[in-house]
């Protein structure tokens, strides 16, 4: 078992709630420092209570989404949200002004704390009083989307299923079936459309209040400085944009030709996308949520065994939350515990193939939760999205090595490598999709329900659209944009995907030219948590942070390569 780090500053059994913790706050406000020591001390005692808010809040988060439709759950959630968290926001603010100007900052070693006071004066530069009413509210709003998709469900035959249980049917070798269940889910999906909308524009309308409180003129421009990007740009994202267009979606032009005539079809419908053009039945890598946590522990334990313990530590402490219901919010996510120094992974497994590289993906989060742990202070563990998903698109990549463990087939082993190499150059698209989408929402904050539509559509056909023909079903393609969570609830957050990706081609690339080598680099890199640049974590790592055109070839063609030897 494990058990939370011993708390040297607050008590062991401190309650979370603002009457105990004002406290602390006017005494870290008001502690005198007379030196280089005093300080550090003081940062340590901050970063202590720092992580007691954050795993308290996770909790909260982790059990709100478990059950969506428990009452008590939402409300301590939103107890935080809107009790505790807007008295906070002044209170950092003013720990950071203590900092800033403290008598001693210039002594702090600079190659330790340069990453964190960087951030710090960035988050003080962006403060302002009058948007913390308005964080709340946007904390509160974003909640909404959870419940909203988190109740649907469909009935196909005679059973109710959940939107990710019903997606099984896609995969059917059946055309008819997997029309029947897309036109379902659909069709679910669009009765709560307005509902939606309406949640986003207000959603919309909050978020560019805050821009302009900070005196920018709008939400893109804004959250490229609070997501902290000092290592690229709006148009850096765009140029990424036009390398995807050019170098990876002529690609997947090819292959959705090649899937229309495996599939003897005039052409792809978007219920043709997911089947398996072999005209065998779905891929079935494990029976239910404890085959794939076991089958994932035997995994990571061939590639390492500390990964593999780190999965078995997770399992032993019922950290795992993997089978879809009604009711689950939907998606999956690593959480850490900042006290606790492990995670918590949430998924909606239906008994697929895609859980499988849900689990892997979220199993590299863990493993960076757990390689962070110990990281003296708990800033020094929040890593930018950029290597955040590095860590976990690797071991998508790392693992597949050692996927026998879930195939006993060794045809069905060669049909997941090849799907899951695809699913690399796939992800691209959509990921340059939803990331421009963003960048038109927020450089046009008074566009209207319509007008959103169009841009949607125009920028998904701009990529390729899927492959698939959508003439008969343009309601559904100008809705599937509400089907992103990130859109609704962590805004901007989705061209790291993109980057992450490239990186863990190179990664991959490097683990199978030298396993022991390529894996120890990888490690190292995650070893550092935010306590280096992106581009330093990424050299260490011994790959390169770059999205250049050049660049994306290089490892677009390798993957290709890789996919044909399959």
């Amino acid at each position: 078992m494990i058990h939370k780090k011993p708390r040297k500053y607050i008590p062991a059994d401190f309650e979370i709630r603002w009457e105990n913790l004002e406290p602390l706050f006017v005494e870290l406000r008001d502690r005198q420092i007379s030196s280089v020591d005093d300080l550090e001390q003081w940062l340590r005692d901050r970063s202590e209570v720092e992580a007691a808010l954050e795993e308290d809040f996770a909790w909260r988060y982790i059990r709100m989404t478990c059950d969506t439709a428990n009452e008590d759950l939402l409300q301590a959630f939103q107890y935080f949200a809107t009790e505790i968290e807007p008295k906070i926001a002044p209170c950092n603010n003013e720990l950071n002004e203590k900092l800033v100007g403290s008598a001693y900052i210039d002594q702090l070693d600079h190659d330790k704390y340069f990453i964190y006071l960087r951030g710090v004066r960035k988050a003080l530069e962006l403060f302002r009083e009058e948007n913390i009413p308005l964080q709340t509210e946007i904390q509160v709003e974003q909640q909404k989307y959870q419940s909203i998709t988190g109740s649907m469900s469909v009935h196909i035959g005679d059973k109710e299923y959940t939107l990710e249980q019903a997606s099984v049917f896609l995969k059917d070798v059946d055309r008819a079936k997997r029309q029947q269940a897309w036109e379902t889910i659909t069709a679910r999906r669009l009765q709560d459309k307005d509902q939606l909308d309406q949640l986003f524009d207000k959603l919309r309308e909050l978020r560019h209040k805050v821009a302009l409180n900070a005196n920018f003129e709008n939400f893109r421009d804004y959250m490229f400085q609070a997501l902290g990007r000092f290592d690229y740009t709006p148009q850096d994202c765009y140029a990424f944009h036009e390398a995807i267009e050019k170098e990876i979606v002529p690609i997947l032009r090819d292959k959705a030709h090649e899937r229309q005539q495996a599939l003897n079809l005039p052409s792809l419908k978007p219920w043709d996308l997911d089947v398996d053009v072999s005209g065998k039945p779905a891929l079935k890598p494990f029976n239910n949520g404890d085959d794939l946590i076991e089958k994932s522990i035997q995994c990571f334990s061939n590639i390492s065994r500390y990964l593999g313990e780190r999965l078995e530590i997770m399992k032993d402490n019922q950290l795992f939350d993997v089978e879809s219901r009604k009711g689950k919010a939907p998606g999956g996510y690593n959480y850490p515990l900042a006290e606790t120094g492990a995670p918590f992974i949430f998924m909606n497994s239906a008994n697929t193939f895609r859980d499988l590289t849900t689990m892997v993906h979220e199993g590299g989060h863990a493993v960076h939760t757990f390689l962070t742990a110990d990281l003296e202070l708990n800033d020094f563990k929040h890593c930018p999205a950029e290597v955040a998903e590095l860590a976990s698109m690797s071991m998508e990549l790392i693992s597949m090595d050692n996927w026998e463990v879930y195939f006993d087939n060794a045809e069905d082993l060669k049909r997941a490598k090849r799907d899951q190499l695809f699913d690399v150059l796939k992800t691209l698209p959509w990921v340059a999709v939803v990331d421009q989408f963003q960048h038109w929402i927020y450089t046009n904050p008074d566009h209207t329900d319509a007008q959103r539509t169009d841009a949607w559509v125009q920028i998904y056909e701009r990529f390729g659209a899927g492959f698939a023909d959508w003439s008969e079903h343009r309601d559904s393609l100008q809705n599937l944009w509400q089907k992103q969570l990130h859109i609704f609830e962590v805004p901007f957050y989705y061209i790291e995907y993109g980057m992450a990706q490239l990186g863990a081609i190179a990664v991959w690339k490097n683990y199978k030219e030298n396993p022991e080598t390529g894996l120890q680099q990888y490690l190292d890199a995650l070893k550092l948590g935010y306590t280096k640049s992106i581009r330093e974590i990424y050299e260490t790592a011994g790959i390169k942070f770059d999205f250049s055109a050049d660049y994306v070839k290089e490892l677009a063609d390798f993957v290709k390569a890789e996919m044909d030897k399959i």
